[in-house]
C-alpha cells in the first residue's frame, strides 16, 4: 500500500505544487490523498496511478477555489514559492531531456503566474495534458467530464497560455551568463553596466507579501528597474551572500542572509537581455529553499 503510493508521490507533488503554487499546500493535498488512499478499497482500483491523480487533482481544485480569495487580499504582487529544481524537480523522474525541458517550463515563475488567470478546471486540465502528458479521456475521468469537454478546456487554456507567455530565450549558458552579469552589476551599483543588460521595456515583479522591503507594484522600464536596483545596491546588500540554483527550472540568484535565504532573484532573457526579473521576499515562501 504504501509502496505503491510513494512511487507516485513526486507526480502527485508536481501536479499539486503546479495546481497552487505553494509546497505547503502541495504537501498538504499530498497527505490528504495519502489518507483516502489509505482508506480506499484497492481491490476496486484498477489503476492506481490514476486514482491517485484523480484525487490529487479533486483536492488541489477545492484548494485553489478557496485560496484564490486569499490572493485577493495579498499585499503586492503575487508569485509562485520558489522551489530547487535541479535535481529532478517537484514532478517525476524524467530522463529524457527534452521531457524535462516541457516540465521545467510548466514550472517557470512566468508560465505559473499565467497559470493564476486560469479557471481552476482549465489550471486542471493544462497541468495534466501539457505538463504531464496524461490522455483526455484520462483526464475526463479525473475531472468527471466528458472527453470533448476536456478537448476544449484542453485548447481554451493552452491559447491563453501561449498569449499571455513571456517569450523567452531557452538556452541555459545564456541565462547563466546575464544572470551573473546582472549580480555583478547589480551588487556594484553599476548603473551603466545595468542599463547595458536591461531591455528597455524590462519589467520587476516583487512578492514580499508586505511582509520584507520590496516594490509593492510592478515596476518598469530599464531607467526606474536600473535605478532601483543600484540604490538597493547602495543601502542593503553588506553582509548578503549569492548563491547560484536551478530555481523552477531555470538558473537564479538565492541571496542569504546569515546563511538563510532571503531573496530568489530570477530573470527571463528575451533577444540576449533581461526582459523580466522575479524577486522573491516573502519569508513565507523561503522556507522549502531552506530546508
Amino acid at each position: 500500500m504504501l509502496d505503491t503510493f510513494e512511487a507516485h508521490r513526486t507526480t502527485l507533488t508536481g501536479v499539486a505544487y503546479r495546481m497552487l503554487g505553494r509546497v505547503a499546500d502541495a504537501e498538504d493535498i499530498v497527505q490528504e490523498a495519502w489518507l483516502r488512499w489509505s482508506a480506499a478499497d484497492r481491490g476496486e482500483v484498477r489503476e492506481p496511478r490514476a486514482f491517485l491523480v484523480r484525487i490529487t487533482t479533486r483536492l488541489a481544485i477545492d484548494r485553489l477555489r478557496h485560496v484564490q480569495s486569499r490572493r485577493e487580499a495579498y499585499v503586492g504582487p503575487w508569485l509562485p514559492e520558489p522551489i530547487a529544481t535541479a535535481y529532478g524537480d517537484a514532478s517525476t523522474t524524467v530522463p529524457d531531456t527534452a521531457e524535462r525541458a516541457v516540465l521545467a517550463d510548466s514550472v517557470s515563475f512566468a508560465v505559473l503566474v499565467v497559470l493564476e488567470s486560469l479557471s481552476p478546471l482549465e489550471r486542471a486540465v493544462f497541468v495534466l495534458r501539457e505538463a504531464f502528458g496524461f490522455p483526455y479521456a484520462e483526464i475526463g475521468i479525473a475531472l468527471d467530464r466528458t472527453e470533448a469537454a476536456v478537448r476544449q478546456l484542453a485548447g481554451r487554456a493552452r491559447r491563453h497560455v501561449e498569449e499571455r507567455k513571456p517569450r523567452y530565450d531557452v538556452d541555459p549558458a545564456q541565462q547563466r551568463d546575464l544572470t551573473e552579469r546582472f549580480l555583478a552589476a547589480a551588487t556594484h551599483g553599476d548603473l551603466a553596466g545595468l542599463l547595458e543588460l536591461l531591455a528597455p521595456d524590462v519589467r520587476l515583479v516583487s512578492d514580499s507579501g508586505g511582509k520584507a522591503k520590496a516594490p509593492l507594484r510592478v515596476m518598469w522600464s530599464a531607467d526606474k528597474v536600473g535605478r532601483f536596483l543600484a540604490a538597493v545596491a547602495q543601502e542593503s546588500l553588506v553582509g548578503l551572500d549569492f548563491r547560484f540554483a536551478e530555481v523552477n527550472g531555470a538558473p537564479a540568484l538565492v541571496v542569504l542572509a546569515d546563511g538563510r535565504p532571503d531573496s530568489v532573484v530570477a530573470v527571463g532573457v528575451a533577444d540576449g537581455r533581461i526582459a523580466d526579473i522575479y524577486l522573491v521576499r516573502n519569508p513565507d515562501k523561503l522556507t522549502g529553499l531552506d530546508r
